[in-house]
């Protein structure tokens, strides 16, 4: 059973979706002993990181997270909380990635970052998922030491990190066809 945690993200439901179209189980989560009992978290994304990180402290999600040993996927915002800080709303995340995400500043893009944009994979178990993806951004990641998948838009930045069981991918994959539940289904092979 995978624990969607309902942390105020509009496309709570689309990650619903994907799931179900993949016929995986899966729980939406307020509760922390669904999490403590899954087989895996997905963090969805869309939204603010302080309405996120308000969202999952006002279910004192933050140590239940921090301390999770499965795997856990965030998406889009999902993965950008697992950094120390956000320039969105200059707001203090997990801390779980070193870093800060930071807004795009090239004035000769369109922000937000919207519509498909490819994605090398240099991970051995997501090798095969290179292809292009669904993006909807105005923050993103530097690459480092974590990043595991590049895309360009102005400058390359982190488009999928890992670190230990910490999966996160600025794309959505639940809006990005068959490259999305190839993705999904990769992810769900670490569980």
């Amino acid at each position: 059973m995978i624990a969607v945690i309902d942390c105020g993200g509009a496309n709570l439901r689309s990650v619903s979706y994907a799931l179900e179209y993949l016929n995986i189980k899966y729980q939406i989560c307020i509760n922390k002993e669904q999490i403590k009992n899954s087989n895996g978290i997905i963090i969805p994304g869309v939204g603010a990181a302080k309405n996120v990180m308000n969202n999952l402290k006002k279910y004192d999600f933050i140590n239940t997270i921090k301390e999770y040993k499965k795997p856990v996927l965030g998406i889009c915002v999902g993965m950008q909380i697992f950094y120390e800080f956000s320039e969105e709303e200059n707001e203090k995340c997990l801390g779980l990635i070193p870093g800060k995400i930071k807004k795009f500043s090239n004035n000769n893009l369109t922000i937000p970052h919207m519509g498909w944009n490819k994605v090398i994979f240099n991970d051995d178990s997501f090798d095969e998922c290179n292809g292009y993806y669904y993006f909807a951004n105005s923050y993103y990641a530097d690459v480092n030491k974590y990043t595991f998948g590049k895309c360009t838009y102005g400058s390359t930045f982190s488009a999928f990190v890992r670190k230990d069981n910490f999966f996160g991918v600025q794309f959505h994959p639940e809006k990005s066809s068959k490259n999305g539940s190839k993705f999904l289904m990769q992810f769900l092979k670490q569980l």
